[in-house]
């Protein structure tokens, strides 16, 4: 891989893979939580959630270098995990461009572990049933509706500054945190892949 700043920021799956299988592979950062990375993730991947780069970027920055790519579910993740590295002193990382669900479309190799729903899919969930209890308990209850166009209007924001903070808060509940990450864990396993 080459480090000019011509570069761009996202990497294909396509040629990721095809630098994985040649043997010249980057250094993987996968920034889910836990326990979407055991439900799935690039063979050789390692777990480094999101809320854990940020808070030790600086020290995880002394273990890298520009030959790495973020991976996330989407790609948003592995964004906001690129704009902090670069805060640290790593500029030019790269993005899986599409994350893991465009991995998985292309048919590249998944390790997999339990299933669990995705995040996203959490979110669709807990929002669709809010608004739809919502609507429906407001024909009895004035006002209770606004609660669903509370939740709309999150969901707005959501997506406009590409963040979720209810997505945020399910990553914390125990069914999505899976197994704890231990900083000094992960440092280790940062140097013996250097």
């Amino acid at each position: 891989m080459t480090t000019d700043a011509s570069r761009t920021s996202v990497f294909t799956p396509a040629a990721l893979q095809h630098l994985i299988t040649t043997g010249d592979g980057p250094r993987l950062l996968d920034v889910r939580t836990p326990g979407e990375f055991q439900t799935g993730h690039i063979p050789g991947a390692c777990n480094v959630p999101l809320d854990t780069l940020r808070e030790h970027r600086m020290e995880l920055g002394k273990h890298l270098d520009e030959n790495v790519v973020l991976v996330c579910r989407s790609g948003a993740r592995a964004t906001q995990a690129e704009k902090a590295l670069a805060e640290a002193g790593l500029p030019g990382l790269r993005v899986l461009d599409g994350g893991m669900t465009a991995w998985e479309s292309s048919g590249a190799p998944v390790d997999r572990g339990p299933q669990r729903w995705e995040l996203e899919r959490q979110v669709r969930l807990i929002a669709g049933s809010v608004v739809l209890v919502s609507g429906v308990v407001g024909f009895f209850v004035p006002g209770v509706h606004l609660i669903g166009t509370a939740i709309g209007a999150g969901l707005t924001f959501a997506a406009l500054s590409n963040t979720c903070a209810m997505g945020m808060m399910l990553s914390k509940l125990p069914y999505n945190r899976g197994p704890r990450t231990d900083i000094r864990t992960l440092v280790a396993s940062l140097q013996d892949r250097a």
